[in-house]
């Protein structure tokens, strides 16, 4: 029976149809779009392509600018500016075809004129990353899609340069209204460093909405962006230094993601709604030694590094500064990059570690300076890591006089009277292993050659990684390369100036209503890939 009043199911669905079909009532509304919302310490120096020099700058690099070609989540190039390339037998030329599509942030068309500006800009602003550009010889611009890029001498990793945030391709008209330069005069004249700071010329899914320093860094949709539009309207970078205020503000809604979240603080967000993902990383810490150094006291020959190595327990360190969330590695490649993987990590063994110094004449022991940052870098607190290291040495007559100090008063000291031990960070600037050579082989010139004082004791030289680095580049084939690569990682452990502790695992953490979130050798965390 049907009550005076009362409407049946059936009826009611066809008023409702018949309702909104004359404007009634409203349809559905859609979902608001919400802003992605992110805590990390904002590390930035510049926020301009040629002068970034930052974690948190890479990230912005590749979400506002875009470059030639990307990685995908394998590793593998893929098309983003260029449709497609060719590189010549020698591997000394590239040449690049640019998608007739690709526009700018203005709507204006991205152009071979302003590939070759910006390349020529990042080289000849002198800045960080300028080592990528010095060895690029010419560049040719036939027509306004083509790019030809000549180097000095062979490079197999070339490709995967291009993909860094630092050769983002910025439209050349506008920078240079506003005082950017690309030529020979841009280290001194180039006046633009302050105008990128509030505004950006690139090509990406985003473009620069504000920045306050140490506050906020405010990123939105790039509306003209000529592929697919990113799912978020806008990104927001709150300045959270402390992990267990980014862990909290992520229970609490306040933040969508946490990008500096250590195994311990991760602990605590067991049984909320986020989710938290722990996965290999490519960044390592090492402790070095400079045999050269002014304060060291021994002849810290090739059996006293090695002694120095095998008294410390790696395993040990792992478990205590970071519950076990790493790898140990043997070599300064990070696993995973070509040569990389399968070398042997040194095993613990003190008691080989006693007879070695006993047999250099050190079985009673010494004490070596140790200045290093006083950081808290990838989850490893340093003082808590270089009081284990202190703890294991002491057991083989090896004490350590602990300086913790700011960075740049290390970098200071590391560049100039040296620092017999020390321990540092290092996180690649691209995908590709030359770099390594660069900064860890002990050749003429390199960043550690230097440092460990290799000057004043020419028997820390050596050449062969240099050698090695130069035939890897050269390669025919990757698989070629990747054997060259591996011998010249064996060079530099050999060597035994760099000792890599812990390759320590990234810990990706995030509301339960965010998709996307991945780890990217050229990106760190591409915020195009990433909705809310």
């Amino acid at each position: 029976m049907l009550f005076k009043g009362l409407v049946p199911r059936a009826g009611i669905l066809s008023l409702a149809v018949a309702a909104a079909a004359f404007g009634m009532i409203a349809p559905p509304a859609k979902a608001e779009e919400k802003a992605l919302v992110i805590a990390r310490d904002l590390d930035i120096n510049a926020l301009d392509p040629a002068r970034v020099w930052c974690d948190t700058c890479q990230i912005y690099a590749t979400s506002v600018y875009e470059q030639l070609v990307t990685l995908d989540k394998d590793n593998k190039l893929q098309p983003l500016l260029a449709a497609s390339w060719t590189v010549n037998p020698e591997q000394t030329v590239f040449t690049f075809t640019l998608d007739p599509a690709a526009k700018f942030s203005d709507g204006s068309p991205v152009e071979a004129k302003d590939v070759k500006w910006s390349f020529e800009r990042l080289k000849n602003i002198k800045g960080n990353a300028a080592f990528i550009a010095d060895p690029i010889s010419h560049i040719d611009t036939p027509d306004a899609q083509t790019v030809v890029i000549t180097l000095t001498a062979a490079n197999s990793e070339f490709l995967n340069q291009v993909a860094a945030g630092f050769l983002g391709v910025i439209n050349s008209d506008v920078a240079a209204e506003n005082g950017a330069l690309a030529d020979e005069t841009a280290a001194e004249k180039d006046t633009s460093e302050t105008w990128f700071l509030s505004h950006s010329v690139g090509s990406g899914p985003f473009v620069l909405a504000n920045y306050e320093p140490n506050a906020e860094l405010r990123l939105k949709r790039n509306e003209n962006y000529w592929r697919a539009k990113p799912a978020v309207p806008e990104v927001i970078f709150r300045q959270v230094k402390d992990a267990v205020a980014q862990a909290q503000m992520l229970q609490s809604g306040e933040v969508d993601i946490a990008m500096q979240i250590d195994p311990e603080t991760a602990k605590s967000l067991e049984g909320s709604d986020a989710v938290v993902e722990r996965v290999p990383s490519y960044n390592f810490i090492y402790i070095a030694l400079s045999p050269g150094a002014k304060a060291t006291p021994i002849d810290m020959t090739p059996d006293v590094r090695e002694a120095i190595s095998i008294a410390i327990d790696r395993t040990a360190l792992i478990d205590f500064t970071l519950g076990g969330d790493g790898r140990a590695l043997a070599a300064p490649i990070p696993l995973g990059f070509p040569g990389g993987d399968g070398h042997q990590v040194p095993e613990y063994n003190p008691d080989k570690a006693k007879e070695i110094l006993a047999a250099a004449g050190l079985e009673a022991g010494f004490t070596l300076q140790t200045i290093y940052p006083d950081l808290n870098v990838y989850g490893v607190d340093f003082n808590l890591m270089m009081q284990k290291i202190q703890q294991d040495l002491a057991k083989v007559g090896i004490a350590l006089d602990l300086q913790p100090v700011p960075f740049a008063n290390w970098r200071e000291i590391a560049n100039g009277d040296h620092i017999p031990l020390t321990a540092v960070f290092f996180a690649p600037d691209f995908f590709g292993s030359s770099q390594y050579l660069d900064v860890f082989g002990m050749q003429d010139g390199s960043v550690w050659a230097k440092r460990a004082g290799g000057d004043k004791d020419p028997t820390l030289i050596n050449p062969r990684a240099g050698e090695l680095k130069a035939a890897a580049l050269a390669a025919a084939t990757p698989d070629e390369a990747e054997k060259l690569w591996f011998e010249a990682a064996e060079e530099m452990i050999k060597n035994r100036i760099i000792i890599p502790m812990v390759s320590p695992d990234l810990i990706l953490a995030y509301g339960p209503h965010v998709k996307g979130v991945r780890y990217s050798a050229c990106c760190n965390l591409p915020l195009a890939e990433i909705s809310n």
